[in-house]
């Protein structure tokens, strides 16, 4: 029940309809009886920093969960960032601070990490493809970076993505082996599609899945299905795999600690959630 005392969470993006957030949130903040709501709203990238600015005018907004396509764009509106922010160049949670200073963190690539090793999958020593260098790969590299990996392949359709990504990685982590230009899966332990491939029927695969070896783990972060024709593809292959809404709903409880709101684990999540595809 939405009332005048009820806080605003809004999630913007665009388009919204493939948005899952609010059928895991909502059925959590009403069975935990937290007077909370999170609201789709979308906007297209033109409008997009005059908007996230009005938000934060509002007397009643808790924070903001920021997807495609504006994670990147967000980064330059923020008074103050994360490390992880600093490092992926990209964020995907916004609050105001006391003082009204926008405050943004990231935690797609956590709820990767966090996902991947639930399932039994070593990350230390590995080497990793991510293809595509946007909001969520960038995310997900500077994770699997601080996650120990020793070999990180990166690929963007604009090469230049990939590069910068690269550069800020190797920055930080001076040790790791940063490869960028390619996205071939051969010779790789994990390979995570980072891309929008996927989202509608005509798309063509984001990599060769001919080119990936069974014993590789695969991730997608695409979740307008639960299984799309890439891990369709690599499932016949016989490969592990990670579908796109595992990573939402292994990060969501450090969401919800950032927003100062009473948290929980993700099999509750997964237990009340109202995914529907």
């Amino acid at each position: 029940m939405i009332s005048g005392k009820t806080t605003l969470i809004a999630h913007l993006g665009y388009p919204t309809e493939t948005f899952k957030a609010p059928m895991i949130y909502n059925p959590y903040f009403e069975q935990a009886k937290i007077d909370a709501v999170v609201v789709p709203m979308g906007c297209e990238a033109g409008p997009y920093p005059a908007l996230l600015k009005a938000v934060f005018s509002l007397a009643n907004i808790r924070g903001a969960l920021i997807t495609m396509p504006h994670k990147v764009t967000t980064v330059a509106l923020l008074d103050e960032a994360s490390p992880a922010v600093k490092v992926a160049g990209s964020c995907n949670a916004v609050r105001r601070a006391p003082d009204g200073r926008l405050r943004g963190d990231l935690f797609d690539g956590e709820g990767f990490v966090r996902g991947v090793r639930r399932k039994g999958f070593r990350l230390e020593g590995a080497r990793a493809l991510v293809v595509g260098a946007g909001g969520v790969g960038s995310a997900i590299a500077a994770s699997l970076a601080a996650a120990g990996v020793t070999k990180l392949s990166l690929f963007d359709a604009r090469a230049e993505s990939a590069s910068e990504l690269g550069r800020r990685l190797h920055a930080h982590y001076p040790a790791l082996q940063v490869v960028t230009g390619s996205k071939d899966p051969a010779e790789h332990d994990l390979v995570v599609n980072a891309t929008p491939l996927g989202m509608n029927e005509s798309d063509p695969l984001p990599m060769d899945v001919s080119r990936i070896a069974p014993e590789t783990y695969v991730g997608e972060v695409v979740m307008k299905k639960e299984m799309t024709p890439f891990l369709k593809a690599v499932q016949a292959r016989g490969c592990r795999f990670q579908v796109g809404t595992d990573m939402l709903f292994e990060q969501i409880p450090a969401y919800l600690e950032f927003f100062g709101l009473p948290t929980t684990t993700p099999e509750a999540l997964r237990g009340i959630a109202r995914v529907d595809y």
